[in-house]
């Protein structure tokens, strides 16, 4: 063999090695890593009463709690194999982007910077909420108008920051921030008067509104300035891990709108005669197949862990510590007049 052929010999077998060791490492999906680790990492925060919080048994509860619970029982039909990774807001993205966290699942509002630059994939809104304030109410403040001037506690790096920043400049207010990289920290400012007023989700205001020594002493003024899409994301490129999650949310919203719950779905799956039925939980077809999930995973999901409206009404709903009316906002089912309806189980 001459010298070139030689040379080309070898520089095709290093772009042999170079590209197998590519194609290995692009073969490794999250939904494997998960199998074979035999639990879900879930990525939330330290503490959002009613999304994420401790209770006194020490153990998690929440909306996002329950949504990775539900990934949880897709997979192994146990809603119990998931680990939760609270994390400042800061390394939210990067503990995605590096591997540790399988589901980003924290109250995180879906923007198109966060959607292009991140390094993640923004999958379902599972609730839409908007931006507010909230005062004492001695202030005698009615209105986010009146408050020209003030000094106002926001977390750093969120959209509520960037939101209150064009809503002062667009309205001439004048307000000052007092920014913090810690939610706890920032809540404590604000209830030790460090701050006039504090803006967050409407969500976040109530849970800290109820938090708060004397909630009676705090009122949430009637603006909206913003939309807020919280949603789920998941490691960019990862298609399959993404479907896993998406549908997982949308089997919860299916079958509320079917009537299927944790407490009637062994007796549907059982008597059911409805097609869209039998295919949601299993029954029939194999539509398991293309998410790489047992035939049952819906089911699963929706004995463990709920249907959209249980999971709503234990963790923010009226009874709830939120106490947070369904009725006629954007969170109901689309033929009771919100945006939550489930894409097709075909």
């Amino acid at each position: 063999m001459n010298k070139f052929a030689s040379a080309l010999a070898v520089s095709a077998a290093m772009i042999f090695v170079q590209t197998s060791a590519s194609q290995a490492e692009e073969g490794t999906s999250t939904l494997q890593t998960v199998k074979d680790r035999g639990s879900v990492s879930c990525v939330i925060g330290n503490s959002f009463p009613g999304f994420y919080s401790l209770n006194k048994e020490g153990e998690w509860q929440g909306m996002d709690i329950d949504m990775c619970r539900g990934v949880a029982a897709a997979v192994f039909g146990d809603a119990g194999k998931v680990n939760f990774l609270p994390v400042q807001w800061a390394q939210s993205f990067t503990t995605i982007k590096s591997g540790k966290g399988d589901i980003l699942s924290k109250g995180m509002t879906w923007t198109l910077s966060r959607d292009v630059s991140q390094g993640l994939d923004f999958l379902d809104t599972y609730f839409y909420d908007g931006q507010g304030f909230m005062v004492r109410k001695d202030l005698g403040v009615t209105s986010v108008k009146q408050l020209k001037g003030a000094t106002v506690c926001v977390l750093t790096g969120t959209s509520s920051e960037l939101n209150l920043a064009d809503y002062s400049r667009t309205h001439g207010l004048d307000l000052k921030t007092v920014v913090f990289d810690d939610s706890a920290v920032r809540n404590t400012a604000f209830f030790n008067d460090n701050c006039d007023a504090l803006t967050n989700d409407k969500s976040g205001l109530a849970a800290q509104r109820s938090a708060a020594p004397n909630p009676a002493d705090y009122v949430v003024l009637p603006e909206t300035i913003s939309k807020e899409a919280l949603s789920f994301a998941v490691k960019q490129n990862d298609s399959e891990w993404a479907n896993v999650v998406k549908w997982t949310f949308q089997a919860m919203v299916a079958a509320e709108e079917y009537g299927i719950t944790s407490e009637n779905v062994d007796d549907m799956r059982a008597n059911s005669e409805s097609p869209i039925i039998r295919r949601i939980l299993g029954v029939e077809g194999d539509l398991h197949v293309g998410l790489g999930l047992p035939q049952d995973w819906a089911y699963q999901v929706i004995k463990n862990v709920g249907n959209y409206g249980e999971i709503y009404e234990r963790n923010v709903g009226p009874d709830s510590i939120l106490g947070l009316d369904r009725e006629g906002t954007l969170n109901a089912l689309w033929q009771d007049g919100g945006l939550m309806y489930a894409k097709s189980f075909r």
